[in-house]
């Protein structure tokens, strides 16, 4: 097994990886450990905060109670991949250390007035000195990527040189990054980085031509040796535009001096990047293998109702999850398991495809997402979804109940008591993660979760029955809904006969397959140990049984 991490890069790498981890949690990475690394220059983005919460759920899923370890990876189980976390951002933005805008950044540490005036002569040759170098850095680069890459390289570099010079004083998201850079630099021959980032806004685009020798850098001033690109090798997605939002009105770009991103012009920007990395050396001399992945139907806009302003960063950037994050993550699956010989090829190689259409839309199969492996994905997230609607909608944890404690109640009542011992706050973890997953209902309402918002971001077709995505709550009964009635075809659902929810055709079927032998769990098949582990193992066995899909 190699050694593999993932770079998530703005709010919409960020996005991207919370594709990722829920793919992990379906169990699609099955026994693989990733080391993970956020990378922003706004701390408090809204997307930042809401996929590193997911990753702490998930390993809070993992560890056993009172532990702090993220557990061990497992296998053919839900929750199978370990995922270990680093969070680091650029320290700009900040007003008191002169780090506000470039313009005091650049200066900010010259001793003399004659060093201070080479620098800012030197700045006016490249970027303007009204907007460019005046405007706010907090919320990012807004699409001035020249900027950008500059100053994300030499915050990496600052970084490493900040923990080398006094490792008791380095700031946490400092010495975060210099831990995954530490295992980064040991991969050996294995190491495989794969890099979530969008083409068309700021930091995306910034950090993808320069963090391959950013992060060669910094190993050598923290760690004294070089990044073997022969031996770790780089794969990352182009994505290019997909969203709009609302267009900054002359208020806010006086007010913000004239300096803020423009959905607008992402179809320029995303040309511009790719015209750029197609001849830009270390792209070609760093990458493996690129995924250029667009979005073909309209563009979504993320603007809410009643929103004056564009949402330039901070926590109240948060948009909704857009299937192409989820083709990101599949593209990251394909590089993660291609042949040793297929990374040694010389020139970086280009992936894409495209999508099926047929009279209502876009066709999304499984196929679409994973190529060969359509059976194995379609299986795994069905049955993590057919979970879901067990714990949310039949035992109602959408609705604020405990419902993997009702659940295993349930399993008590047909004399199986195996699962009685775990925790009641490990299995409300459970029940938090199937609600970001899925759905939550709040003041009689369906809250979309992740797969919801992949579903309805597309006008077609996603892989699974209309009925696995319902908002109407009257058809979200515990006393009706279906949860092995998922698959377009009939052989994939746990019964072909139809019925209610409570007869011999769907749920009793479940606990029927759940007490059989074969699927008692075998903890060195699983790699499992606790109670919570087996439990997991156990539901998958049974699901992904019922499924009937053969491999």
């Amino acid at each position: 097994m190699g050694e593999y991490f993932i770079i998530a890069i703005g709010g919409t790498g960020m996005r991207c990886l919370e594709s990722f981890v829920h793919m992990c949690a379906a169990g699609i990475f099955d026994d693989k450990e990733f080391h993970i690394l956020t990378l922003d220059t706004d701390s408090q983005n809204g997307n930042k905060e809401r996929t590193e919460s997911l990753i702490n759920l998930y390993n809070d899923i993992k560890r056993q109670d009172g532990q702090n370890v993220e557990g061990v990876a497992n296998k053919n189980t839900f929750f199978s991949s370990k995922l270990t976390l680093y969070k680091y951002f650029t320290n700009l933005g900040d007003k008191n250390h002169g780090r506000d805008n470039y313009a005091r950044l650049s200066t900010v540490n010259n001793q003399d007035d004659e060093s201070k005036k080479t620098n800012e002569d030197l700045a006016e040759l490249f970027l303007d000195r009204e907007s460019v170098q005046q405007f706010d850095l907090a919320h990012g680069f807004r699409a001035q990527t020249h900027l950008g890459s500059m100053l994300m390289y030499h915050s990496i570099v600052e970084a490493a040189k900040n923990v080398t010079k006094n490792k008791a004083n380095a700031k946490p998201e400092e010495e975060a990054l210099c831990n995954f850079l530490e295992k980064m630099s040991t991969a050996g021959s294995n190491g495989r980085v794969f890099i979530f980032g969008s083409i068309f806004g700021g930091t995306g685009a910034s950090s993808i031509p320069v963090l391959p020798e950013a992060f060669n850098k910094a190993i050598e001033v923290r760690f004294n040796k070089s990044l073997d690109f022969n031996n770790v090798k780089f794969g990352t997605t182009l994505l290019s535009q997909y969203f709009s939002f609302k267009n900054p009105d002359e208020t806010q770009r006086k007010k913000e001096k004239g300096i803020i991103a423009d959905s607008g012009l992402f179809a320029l920007n995303s040309q511009a990047a790719l015209q750029f990395y197609l001849n830009d050396a270390t792209v070609k001399s760093c990458y493996k293998h690129l995924y250029h992945i667009g979005w073909p139907s309209e563009i979504e806009n993320y603007s809410r109702d009643g929103e004056n302003e564009t949402i330039t960063g901070g926590l109240e950037q948060k948009n909704r999850c857009h299937v192409v994050e989820l083709l990101s993550a599949c593209a990251a699956y394909d590089f993660f398991k291609k042949s040793d010989d297929e990374m040694k090829k010389s020139e970086p190689q280009y992936w894409f495809h495209g999508v099926e259409t047929n009279a209502s839309g876009l066709l999304f199969t499984g196929k679409t997402f994973v190529g060969d492996d359509a059976d194995i994905f379609t299986n795994k997230l069905g049955a993590f979804l057919s979970l879901a609607h067990v714990i949310l909608t039949k035992h109602e944890a959408s609705r604020g109940q405990e419902g993997t404690r009702r659940f295993i109640q349930f399993l008590n009542q047909k004399d199986i008591h195996s699962y009685d011992r775990i925790k009641e706050n490990e299995l409300k973890q459970i029940d938090e993660y199937m609600r970001r997953f899925a759905y939550r209902i709040e003041n009689n309402k369906v809250e979309d979760g992740w797969v919801y918002q992949i579903c309805k971001s597309i006008k077609g077709k996603f892989i699974f029955k209309s009925n696995a995505f319902v908002s109407n709550i009257a058809d979200l009964d515990p006393n009706s809904y279906d949860p092995g009635d998922l698959f377009e075809e009939s052989s994939h659902n746990w019964s072909t006969e139809g019925g209610a929810f409570l007869t011999k055709t769907s749920y009793d079927k479940l606990i029927g397959m759940f007490k059989e032998p074969s699927n008692v769990v075998d903890e060195n098949k699983h790699n499992v140990k606790t109670t919570k582990e087996k439990f997991l193992a156990h539901l998958y066995n049974t699901i992904t049984k019922l499924e009937n899909y053969k491999f």
